[in-house]
Order: C-alpha cells, then structure tokens, then sequence
C-alpha cells in the first residue's frame, strides 16, 4: 500500500480575533492556489458529495469571517474550526482542516493540508519544490512553531508518540524562536523562509519509509536536532490528575 502524504503547522495557544484568523485564512489560500492548480477552487463540506459540490465559496477574509460566525466553525469560548476541501474525486485533490484562534493550553492551533494520493496529481504535488511552496504558505499565514510535510509511515518510523514538534519529516520547518540550526549532514538543505524561521529538506527525493536509506538519513538528522534542543513538543502535555 503506497504512503499517503500530509502537509501540518502548528502553533501554541494564540487567542486571535475571528477577524484576524480570517485574515490569515485568506492569506494561506492565495498563497496555496499560487502552488498547483488543484488548489484554485474549494468547497465547504456536507452530508454527500453532491451537496459538497454545490457549496463553493470563495476563499477570501470576508467569506472566512462570515464562516467563523456560524456556530458550527466555532470551538468553544475561543477558536474556531474549519474543513474544506478540493472538490476532486478521492485521492485526486485535497482537504484542509484548520483550528485556530484557540487560548487553549494543551491542545495546538493548527492547519493541515492532506495531499494528494492518486495519479496524475499525486506525481505533481509530491515533489519537494511544490512542497516547500505549501510549506512557505502555511508559514507566511500562520507564523507556526513548528510544520512538517510527511508521510503517515514516516511519522511512524521517526516518532512513537508523533507529538508535533518532536520528529522530522520530508521537510520540516523550525521558527527562528526554537533556535538556531545546526550543521546538518549531506544531502540535507535549508532555506530560510523570510525572517520568520527555516526550511529542512532531507533529500530532494521523495522521503519514503520504505528505504533504509532514508530512514538512516531521517534518524541520523533527528539526533543531531534533538541533542540541540530544537525538536521538543510544540504543547506540553496535560498534567496527570
């Protein structure tokens, strides 16, 4: 069964305005549709496909505030929810799940991006370029602590508790606020994103758990950046009665 690919960013509790997290939605969505065309039209969700698919929306600040003004996108006293997705057949598109606006302590505000898995899309968007431009969107919009693009597989093989913030992925993404990188091994790249934290790149090919090699290189990386204190929880964890 082939790996299935996702892209996440998350941050501590961070109690923004529902204005403020429409800003950033609209923000995340240009930024998105400039990285494949499959990310050009979506649609909020429904009870059947064929309602779904009469539900598009226009992805801009008004239409997200108008969103986060019905109950049914709002969490609690603060922070608000939302899942959208591509309108494509199964596997052929993507759906975007975001909490955000949330104060709470223990569980992370966050955006998930779930790529691709069918052909020919999948072929498209699985390539590290693409990839780093959907990373890059998720951090312009949403200023996270830590965002990663991994397989379900990998985040397996890296992590045993897959707490975000404490593993590598494919690409992983440090703020600047967790520290500096340290020299990494070949054939590992970084690149900087603005002045808001760095990009990792294992290898340009894709990541897989299925090849020791990777898996070595993913270990290998992972010890360096745990011994510097750069992979710790983006939350703590909720204290035991």
């Amino acid at each position: 069964m082939r790996e299935t690919y996702y892209a996440g960013s998350y941050w501590g509790n961070r109690k923004d305005s529902a204005e403020e997290c429409a800003r950033r939605t609209e923000t995340f969505f240009h930024l998105l549709s400039q990285c494949d065309p499959i990310y050009t039209r979506w649609f909020e969700q429904a009870d059947s496909r064929k309602k779904a698919l009469q539900l598009q929306f226009e992805p801009t600040a008004d239409t997200f505030l108008r969103f986060f003004k019905r109950r049914t996108y709002q969490e609690g006293r603060d922070g608000f929810i939302l899942w959208v997705w591509t309108g494509h057949e199964d596997g052929h598109g993507g759906l975007a799940t975001m909490r955000c606006g949330s104060a709470a302590e223990f569980a992370s505000n966050n955006c998930l991006l779930y790529l691709p898995s069918e052909e020919p899309e999948r072929e498209r968007v699985l390539q590290a370029d693409v990839l780093a431009g959907v990373l890059r969107a998720m951090v312009l919009a949403w200023e996270p602590d830590w965002a990663v693009v991994t397989s379900d597989d990998l985040r397996t093989s890296f992590s045993q508790t897959s707490r975000a913030g404490t593993f590598v992925g494919w690409w992983t993404y440090f703020s600047r606020d967790r520290g500096e990188l340290p020299p990494l091994p070949e054939p590992v790249r970084v690149q900087p994103v603005e002045d808001r934290g760095t990009l990792v790149l294992l290898t340009p090919e894709r990541l897989t758990a299925s090849n020791p090699e990777h898996l070595a290189l993913g270990q290998r990386v992972q010890e360096v950046l745990l011994a510097k204190g750069l992979l710790e929880p983006v939350v703590s964890r909720r204290p035991t009665p």
